[in-house]
């Protein structure tokens, strides 16, 4: 026998024997008798003083469970099938390509940087050296940015695709079966390299090619129809040709694609997104103000997350990819940059909880028409920060209540970001659109949640890659570019996608569309 109940515990109920004992006294039944609890949905309702988890499960009583906890896929063989050029190995391509297995085409994928193994000895580069490999960071290589973030998997993109697919996926390839039931669920940058170099062995032993540090350089056109693409094995230089309809899953930092893509007369527009900092504070201080307690989360809550969201002069601030115990790193994809970002280990377990804190820009913000200026305008702010910091990855910082109040900073907190702080005085180098809406926005939001407002924190900067700065435009019905037959524009790159989730989602859709293309009933 299976039953579905839907609890509201305490933390110290929510699992384990406590929560055997609870079910079943809900159902009135001997606790002996419950041979599994399965947990479909969790989540923390923090809103009052006392904490209550909540949880929908599913009991079964007298039996073991019949079913697996998610629906794996069969991946066939597509060694002898019609191939087709995946152009990128993140989130939007892995899932393209794994999905145009799944529909009998055979993907040949080539990625610039280096397998998410060997990343590693550039991004340590990055804080023992000061030096960035303009081809292998913390944007480029296999995974993408996502590979060493937080792997963060909420999504508000139900509407565009199956989220519970995507879910199952990762969870086929390693990810903790968790995600599938956590309202905010993420696999952890520790964790989510090996997952995805089990998706990258998917699609070698399925038939499919993987080609690492192998660059894109130019299209492959005949008349309006794309039928391939050009790319360079950077090691060796050796010019390579790829023929086939063409995903284009590049991800948001491939400025050198963007800038490929105009010049070649590609149809690409200008697109809003938002820039300011990384914001961290003590994760303890955010577990006592989230969880209205001197203690903190205690020995049952985890980390806690928060989200903020005001309108400052008609534009929007807002926090931005939480990680709550986690670290802030250097995310530059080339010299002469510093960008910031955020990660967390799957067990969210470090001193420190960081956001982005960004100010919404719009196109009509920025002056000119070129399909290129919100890019360019990243670029000169990643430019000047760089030159702040000390013309290295050392970062301008400033404590928290001091660039609300205008003031320049005595002496910075120890921080999670690794390359190390230069004090500034960011109220100053900051764009005033930028600078002058943050700080309103951090005194809305110390009024509204009390002790986050604090000395204790620090504005470490600068945060510019929160989404593509350019929409490659494509037809809303078959997802090709809006021109050329063949070729699909693909997730966060290509402006279409904001999130690991939301990338993968576009991916498959994208998989889906070229697979018709290539005349396949789906």
């Amino acid at each position: 026998m299976t039953k579905e109940l839907q609890l509201r515990v305490q933390p110290h109920q929510a699992s384990g024997k406590a929560l055997g004992e609870v079910v079943a006294g809900e159902l009135a039944i001997d606790e002996r008798t419950i041979t599994h609890i399965r947990v479909l949905r969790r989540s923390i309702d923090a809103r009052q003083r006392t904490i209550y988890v909540n949880l929908t499960l599913r009991v079964y009583v007298n039996e073991e469970p019949a079913e697996d906890v998610f629906t794996r896929i069969t991946y066939p063989d597509v060694s002898d099938a019609p191939e087709a050029v995946v152009v990128g190995e993140g989130p939007g391509g892995l899932f393209a390509a794994l999905r145009l297995i799944e529909l009998g085409v055979r993907p040949v994928v080539i990625e610039r940087g280096k397998n998410v193994s060997e990343r590693k000895r550039d991004l340590a580069a990055i804080t023992r050296e000061q030096k960035v490999d303009g081809e292998s960071n913390y944007c480029f290589g296999e995974g993408g940015a996502g590979a060493y973030s937080d792997g963060k998997l909420y999504t508000r993109s139900k509407k565009r695709g199956n989220v519970e697919k995507i879910l199952s996926v990762f969870c086929q390839h390693g990810a903790s079966t968790d995600i599938l039931a956590d309202a905010h669920p993420h696999i952890g940058t520790d964790k989510l390299p090996k997952v995805i170099a089990a998706m990258r062995d998917t699609i070698l032993q399925c038939g499919g090619e993987v080609h690492h540090q192998t660059k894109m350089t130019r299209l492959l056109l005949k008349g309006d129809e794309v039928t391939g693409v050009e790319a360079v094995h950077l090691p060796t230089n050796r010019q390579l040709v790829f023929n086939g309809p063409v995903i284009l899953a590049t991800g948001h930092s491939a400025r050198d694609v963007y800038r490929y893509l105009a010049h070649a007369g590609v149809e690409v527009e200008a697109k809003g997104l938002a820039m300011g900092v990384r914001l961290e504070h003590p994760a303890h201080l955010i577990d006592q103000i989230q969880y209205h307690s001197r203690e903190g989360r205690g020995k049952y809550l985890p980390a806690a997350e928060y989200s903020f969201v005001t309108q400052v002069d008609g534009r929007g601030v807002y926090s931005f990819c939480m990680c709550p115990g986690g670290f802030v790193i250097p995310a530059a994809t080339g010299p002469g940059q510093i960008v910031v970002n955020g990660m967390s280990p799957s067990n969210r377990g470090t001193k420190w909880s960081n956001s982005g804190m960004v100010v919404e820009i719009r196109e009509e913000d920025v002056e000119g028409n070129s399909p290129l200026r919100m890019m360019e305008l990243q670029e000169r702010i990643e430019h000047d920060c760089w030159l702040h910091g000390g013309k290295r990855q050392t970062a301008p910082a400033q404590r928290m209540e001091d660039f609300v109040k205008g003031r320049t900073s005595h002496d910075l907190p120890h921080s999670s970001y690794a390359p190390g702080l230069v004090n500034s005085p960011l109220h100053e180098c900051l764009p005033q659109e930028v600078a002058g809406r943050l700080r309103k926005g951090f005194q809305v939001f110390g009024k509204n949640s009390k002790g986050f407002l604090t000395n204790e924190a620090v504005l470490i900067a600068v945060e510019t890659r929160t989404s593509s700065p350019v929409r490659i435009v494509r037809n809303r019905e078959n997802l090709q570019h809006i021109r050329l037959r063949g070729l699909f524009p693909c997730g966060e790159g290509a402006g279409y996608a904001g999130g690991i989730v939301s990338a993968g989602i576009d991916g498959e859709r994208c998989a889906e569309s070229c697979a018709r293309y290539l005349g396949i009933e789906l």
